[in-house]
């Protein structure tokens, strides 16, 4: 497996991405992998390496510049704002990002995906509004709210949105203003898949409840959620 760093701007922050693929001799499906709160490490890292395995390149993202990491729930938050304040930033680096991953000569262009975990949920969420080129978005665990609502027949993507039923971040009248945000945005293809006491950041075994109390780990929920998220793949993009 290749594995490497990879930079990429977008206005003037420098983004420092990680990229894993298998060399197959051909061009291949491309996945953009969005980080959690505290910012690009190691499990955004280990699950590109897994989306390699399966046979796509993947490039998680950054998405606070110069691989920034948050120390603590106050430092995420404070980096979350910034780009939650500032949307038209947050998918500017979004799709600085995307054009990263269809430039590379490993990658088929008119397959790729995004998937993300807490903050890159509300990531990859925030690209299919904006009308991104992907066959598929996948939010693990994401907030779901957002000031621009997608407008009637821009989202191309198909939209997967996995979530805890006991997520105090994705609240059931949020699931609700989101579902109704897709019947009125006429998006084709979408799901909505609540996974029952089940609390928020259920896909990282490093979720404890020590940073944030209602972030905690849910291997079940973790594996469900993951093969969700490969039967969808198999459908749009192998």
């Amino acid at each position: 497996m290749h594995t490497s760093d990879i930079d990429y701007t977008a206005g003037d922050a420098i983004l420092r991405g990680y990229l894993a693929f298998k060399d197959r001799g051909v061009k291949c499906p491309g996945v953009l992998v969005f980080h959690e709160g505290l910012g690009l490490g190691d499990f955004a890292m280990e699950r590109a390496r897994r989306l390699a395995e399966h046979g796509y390149v993947a490039l998680a993202a950054d998405m606070f510049g110069e691989r920034r990491q948050a120390a603590d729930l106050q430092q995420a938050m404070t980096l979350i704002g910034h780009l939650r304040s500032n949307p038209a930033t947050l998918r500017a680096r979004a799709r600085a990002a995307l054009a990263t991953l269809t430039a590379l000569p490993e990658v088929d262009a008119t397959r790729c995906a995004a998937i993300g975990f807490c903050f890159g949920g509300t990531v990859v969420l925030e690209l299919a509004r904006d009308g991104a080129d992907l066959k598929a978005v996948v939010s693990f665990h994401g907030v779901l709210s957002t000031t621009q609502p997608a407008a009637a027949g821009a989202v191309k993507a198909s939209v997967l949105v996995l979530t805890g039923a006991d997520d105090p971040l994705a609240p059931s009248d949020q699931v609700a203003a989101f579902e109704n945000e897709m019947r009125a945005g006429k998006v084709a293809d979408w799901q909505v898949i609540s996974y029952g006491n089940t609390l928020h950041g259920f896909t990282n075994p490093t979720a404890d409840g020590s940073i944030m109390k209602s972030a905690l780990y849910d291997a079940r929920a973790d594996r469900r959620s993951w093969a969700a998220m490969q039967g969808l793949f198999d459908e749009v993009l192998v």
